[in-house]
């Protein structure tokens, strides 16, 4: 795990500014992703250089070194990540002729690339973030791996392509002028992330997931999407559950092993679920040595902490266990810096634990981790999916014409108090799509209260779901409605938010953190998975999963109630950080120019006096000021 960046000052042929000095000013700046080693590139004419940190992984000699370059001096890389199967692609090309001065995955990307151009990204099982400056033709190809697991963002300045694991990095650049972007953040204030390719920042954009960018001498830019859920092919319609059973096993115990591939010490991170007990279960077959499980909880509110679960799957599999407690007060030390590393605003709380059980393992010794990120996403394992795959089903087939439909919500909102239902009898009477994604913060509804001056033309997030709606449609007319909710947890949620947290969190702890769960081969088999087999005939969450994991873990913690790794910044926004709520409501430029600050005093009121549940709104705010104060 490394952070990239990179400069390509293609309209100052005659004046070029990229120096040593400023790839060593933005490589210092993520310098947590990579404390082991850094370098830099700059080619022959001065116009383009890439600039690299390191954190060793595999093949720890110098030998590993970046940014790399082929013999002749064509092609030069610098990549963020890891391919699993370096090494079988590594024979093909030996029997090509290609000799090699390393172990190390990075080479064998190069020489890849080299022999079959941009069509070896195919080829690659893993994750990745990847820029190769080819000296022959002056041009920049950049590229991000299938699920958007790396990180990749990007400016274009006039004259100038800027590229970088993280925007903090970017903005080191002269050039980059720190602006807030007041498109994305309805958006944001929705989906709790801006949907690619716009971010928080003016100007900064980031590449969407299974995309590549080429840049060439003239300056144009070239955007291609080179893999997407929806190239999973048609469901398998018969699919048998043994038959699914059967395939599960075999696929995660292919993906746990390819991602143990490290020549420093690995773990995982044990919350007790089901999706990080499976990967002890699995990683404990293949090893002759304990597994290395590292847990976090709560010293107080007990009720968030699953510390019980967790260390019953320690003790079955006799690993080496870890724990630490945090509170209110730790936590709050905390936030700021989170901000800065996130680079945009998370709206998740699972950040929180997050970083302390990173931070924990790296304390002991461990460099990798892997983690059970999509699980819920490929199988249905939220119990909200559920509520509203059952929804949809009963409710929103109708015959109604669509005038009538706006009068009947006229009619009936004033009696209508719940917000999400408000929100689902909107979107009903309006003719929209019943499902968004999984992270649904401020609704429509909750907007008009919240943004000054809101206009649906201007401020409605619904474009995003329709064009993913509409993208499904296009390829699947007849595709199942739990295949649309995956396809959109695919586009943002996922992506967007959830992997942001574990590579952002993680690397502020200098850790890399693998995801076993998705590898695309388990993701387009899920995706093909009709709902019958998904979910069976009573339509639980994770029920073939849950099957697949019988024999392997004991039946009473796979069935047991899901309890979900969480915060309780609900509880804490009430008492401990309300002061810091209030500090920053008050000093917020964002606030005061775009928001209602009435209407957030009444979300406060209301969630303190325990009337209505504003947790989930509130924290998205408070990450939203945090987030300003430290970049603004």
């Amino acid at each position: 795990m490394c952070g990239i960046a990179g400069v390509y000052d293609y309209g100052f042929s005659s004046k070029p500014q990229v120096t040593p000095e400023l790839l060593t000013r933005m490589s210092d700046r993520m310098i947590h992703r990579g404390p082991d080693d850094a370098g830099f590139h700059i080619s022959r004419n001065g116009q383009c250089g890439l600039t690299f940190r390191r954190l060793a992984i595999v093949d720890l000699s110098p030998a590993g070194h970046q940014p790399m370059s082929t013999s002749d001096g064509r092609f030069t890389i610098v990549f963020n990540g890891e391919i699993y199967n370096h090494l079988e692609v590594r024979q093909e090309l030996e029997a090509k002729g290609y000799q090699y001065k390393s172990r190390s995955d990075t080479e064998t990307i190069l020489f890849a690339y080299k022999e079959w151009g941009e069509e070896c990204f195919k080829k690659f099982l893993g994750m990745f973030a990847i820029s190769i400056w080819d000296e022959e033709k002056q041009e920049v190809f950049i590229i991000r791996d299938r699920i958007g697991i790396k990180p990749l963002y990007f400016a274009n300045p006039d004259g100038r392509f800027l590229w970088a694991s993280e925007i903090k990095v970017l903005l080191e650049h002269p050039a980059i002028k720190r602006e807030f972007n007041e498109r994305a953040l309805p958006h944001y204030l929705s989906l709790l992330m801006p949907p690619a390719p716009e971010t928080m920042f003016d100007g900064i954009y980031k590449l969407e997931a299974g995309h590549s960018l080429r840049i060439s001498k003239n300056g144009d830019v070239i955007k291609k999407r080179w893999w997407s859920l929806l190239d999973a092919g048609e469901m398998n319609t018969s699919l048998t559950e043994a038959e699914a059973i059967n395939d599960l096993r075999f696929l995660l115990r292919r993906s746990i092993k390819d991602r143990m591939m490290s020549d420093v010490p690995f773990g995982v991170f044990l919350s007790g679920g089901i999706d990080s007990s499976l990967n002890v279960a699995l990683m404990s077959e293949l090893m002759d040595r304990p597994v290395q499980t590292f847990t976090v909880g709560f010293s107080e509110l007990e009720k968030y902490n699953e510390l019980g679960y967790a260390r019953q799957i320690a003790e079955k599999f006799k690993t080496d266990h870890h724990e630490i407690l945090i509170d209110a007060k730790t936590a709050q030390a905390k936030l700021s810096d989170l901000a800065w590393h996130e680079d945009e605003p998370n709206g998740d709380p699972v950040c929180i634990p997050l970083y302390f059980v990173s931070k924990l393992a790296r304390d002991n010794g461990t460099i990798v981790v892997q983690v059970g990120e999509g699980s819920d996403e490929e199988f249905l394992g939220y119990p909200w999916m559920i509520r509203d795959l059952k929804f949809r089903s009963k409710y929103w087939k109708s015959f109604i014409p669509k005038p009538f439909r706006r009068a009947g919500l006229l009619a009936s909102s004033p009696f209508i108090k719940h917000p999400l239902m408000r929100e689902y009898l909107r979107r009903y009477c309006e003719g929209e799509e019943f499902f968004w994604g999984g992270a649904m913060a401020f609704t429509e509804t909750h907007k008009k209260d919240i943004l000054i001056n809101y206009s649906k033309e201007k401020h409605s997030t619904y474009k995003f779901p329709e064009q993913w709606h509409h993208e499904i449609n296009e390829r699947y007319p007849n595709a199942e409605y739990q295949q649309r909710m995956m396809y959109l947890e695919f586009q943002q949620r996922l992506p967007q938010m959830l992997l942001m947290r574990v590579d952002k969190v993680s690397m502020a702890t200098s850790i890399e953190a693998r995801v076993p769960f998705l590898d695309h081969r388990i993701v387009e088999y899920a995706f093909r998975m009709p709902q019958k087999i998904k979910l069976g005939p009573n339509l639980v969450p994770k029920h073939i999963l849950k099957k697949a994991s019988e024999g392997i873990l004991p039946n009473e913690h796979i069935y047991r109630k899901k309890q979900g790794f969480a915060a309780p910044v609900a509880e804490w926004l009430k008492k401990d950080l309300k002061p810091m709520f209030d500090e920053h409501l008050a000093s917020s430029r964002i606030v005061k120019e775009y928001l209602d600050k009435d209407y957030i005093r009444t979300l406060q009121a209301e969630h303190g006096s325990g009337a209505r549940k504003n947790g989930e709104l509130l924290w998205a705010l408070l990450n939203l000021m945090l987030w300003e104060k430290r970049y603004f």
